[in-house]
Formats: structure tokens, C-alpha cells, sequence
């Protein structure tokens, strides 16, 4: 049993003493740093989401009157240059309507229906997107979920971004070094991180307009477009 430890213990002092082992077990010394960068690009396309809501006594009257309105509200979206590809159906419902002001702990009356459906429409010209609000309100639309701007190419973009997160990630590695008076070798892991922060959407019920209304006012602001990237360095 003794010699059997003795040797043991002179295999384990082999393998630390030889070449193979000891970069096995070497600690790898690094430094590890993000960089940021954002780039603001004003966006080149829109997504609104139009649509009516119908209401009668019955849901056969609400959605007849609903499927009129609509069917004018898409012709003439169509009628604006909005191609049939741009155009598609993001909800309808049929919802009863009750009144809940009941006394004497009745229980609510059913009082009518509402009809609602709804299209989401992409636009690709943005500098017409207030006059084409302004058209679906005067086609019928009573109302407006939301509408949302984004970067139809933003690749060119990303690129820059990514570009400027590299610079702050060996700018700072730089002054870090300078700080501490270590010696970096070469980059040997990079990792990326992407976001796209869009503006706000907008929501609410459009009100009926005179046919001769002023386009509504539409600022679509502009989109950040971020890159973290992760930078390894060795330690010489």
C-alpha cells in the first residue's frame, strides 16, 4: 500500500512538471470590457392600425353597417397607393353591449352590439402619412390603435454602431492599461449585443373630419439604434 502511494504521488509530480499539464491548468489572464454605441436614424416607415366600430340594437344591423364601412375604408386606402400587401386584418370582434345601471339588483340589460375590425397598414411613403390619417377618418374610420415608426434598411446603420461600440470598448481598455500599467495582447473573444428602441406608439379614437381637412401633423421623431459588444484582451 505504501509503495503504491509513493507512486502515485511521483506519477502527479510528472504530469506537473510537464509542459501539457501546466498550460492545462494555467489561468488565462484577461480583461473583459463593453462598449456602447447609438446611432439616431429619422425612420422611413410607418404602421397604423385603422379600423371601425359598428353599434346597433343587433349584431346582424351592426355588422352589416360595419362590412360597409370597411369595405370603403380599404378601397380607399388602396386608392392612396397603399399596395393590397400592405394591407391586412389584425382584429375583429362581435361583442355584446349590457347596461349596467340596473336597480333593485336586476341583472344587466343586453342593449345592442358592437362590431369592430381592424387592419394594420403598412406605409412606405412617411411624408404622406398625414394626409393618409386624414383620408381613413374622412372613409369612415372611427379608430386608431396605434401607429409605429421603423428603419426600412437599417443595416447601414447597424454598421456604424457597431463600429463606434468597438471604439469605446478599446478606448476604454486603453485608459484602463495606461492605468494600470498592464500590457494587452490581442482581442481573443468578441460578443454583440443589438437593440432598436422605437418611438411611442400612439393610440386612440379618431374623430369624424370635415372632407377639406389640414393632413394631421405626424413627427416621427427618430430611432435609436444601439450595439453593445463584449471585448476579451489577453494580459501579457
Amino acid at each position: 500500500m505504501v509503495k503504491y502511494f509513493l507512486t502515485s504521488m511521483a506519477l502527479l509530480a510528472t504530469l506537473a512538471t510537464s509542459p501539457a499539464f501546466s498550460q492545462e491548468v494555467k489561468m488565462d489572464r484577461m480583461m473583459s470590457l463593453t462598449g456602447h454605441g447609438v446611432v439616431h436614424v429619422v425612420p422611413d416607415m410607418a404602421m397604423i392600425n385603422v379600423g371601425v366600430v359598428s353599434s346597433a340594437e343587433s349584431a346582424r344591423v351592426a355588422l352589416d353597417a360595419n362590412t360597409k364601412a370597411m369595405t370603403k375604408l380599404m378601397a380607399d386606402l388602396k386608392a392612396a397607393q397603399i399596395d393590397e400587401k400592405d394591407i391586412a386584418t389584425s382584429n375583429f370582434s362581435v361583442n355584446p353591449r349590457f347596461d349596467y345601471g340596473q336597480s333593485g339588483g336586476q341583472p344587466p340589460k343586453l342593449v345592442g352590439y358592437d362590431v369592430s375590425n381592424t387592419v394594420t397598414v403598412t406605409v412606405r411613403k412617411i411624408d404622406g402619412l398625414g394626409a393618409l390619417l386624414d383620408k381613413a377618418v374622412s372613409s369612415g374610420s372611427n379608430q386608431i390603435n396605434g401607429i409605429s415608426f421603423s428603419v426600412s434598411k437599417p443595416e447601414a446603420a447597424m454598421d456604424q454602431a457597431r463600429i463606434l461600440a468597438v471604439a469605446d470598448a478599446k478606448h476604454k481598455a486603453q485608459v484602463l492599461s495606461d492605468a494600470s500599467g498592464i500590457v494587452l495582447g490581442k482581442i481573443v473573444a468578441i460578443t454583440e449585443n443589438t437593440a432598436t428602441a422605437e418611438p411611442p406608439m400612439m393610440y386612440g379614437r379618431a374623430k369624424a373630419m370635415a372632407a377639406d381637412a389640414a393632413p394631421v401633423p405626424i413627427a416621427q421623431g427618430t430611432q435609436v439604434i444601439s450595439v453593445d459588444v463584449n471585448i476579451n484582451w489577453e494580459i501579457k
